[in-house]
């Protein structure tokens, strides 16, 4: 069993920059996707990666990620009813903030896994909510 504490939830943010040799964050997403041993991807977030990617990269570079997709270190993984019942639950109690449905999605997967890493740029909004099961999320960079 992998220690929680060397897992983590990646978001949208934090996969493009890693994708994304020319993105600012590009080093610091290198060194922290190295840092865990594994790392969950919520598939809510690969319609907005891909986009991203293909907007800033081009196909090819999409192609090129969903290719190796399945042999890195990132678990695609399904939100589970779980999962939907608690991102409405978040959605609801911080709807005068600008948290959107990935992030909070992200948010709850972390929370049913009991990881508080969170791979993001986005650390306004994994910082001002509060996980049900401890005090805080931990985001990286």
């Amino acid at each position: 069993m992998i220690d929680t504490s060397r897992q983590a939830v990646a978001d949208t943010g934090f996969i493009v920059a890693l994708t994304n040799t020319n993105d600012t964050a590009h080093v610091s997403a290198r060194q922290n996707f190295i840092r865990f041993e594994q790392i969950f991807l919520p598939q809510s977030t690969l319609t907005e990666i891909l986009f991203l990617i293909r907007r800033d990269a081009g196909t090819a570079t999409v192609i090129n990620f969903l290719d190796s997709l399945y042999r890195s270190r990132l678990k695609l993984t399904c939100l589970n009813d779980q999962d939907i019942k608690r991102t409405i639950q978040l959605l609801k109690q911080y709807q005068d903030s600008r948290i959107d449905f990935v992030d909070a999605s992200v948010m709850a997967m972390a929370e049913r896994l009991e990881i508080r890493n969170i791979l993001t740029l986005d650390r306004r909004d994994f910082s001002l909510v509060r996980p049900a099961k401890w005090d805080y999320f931990e985001p990286y960079p």
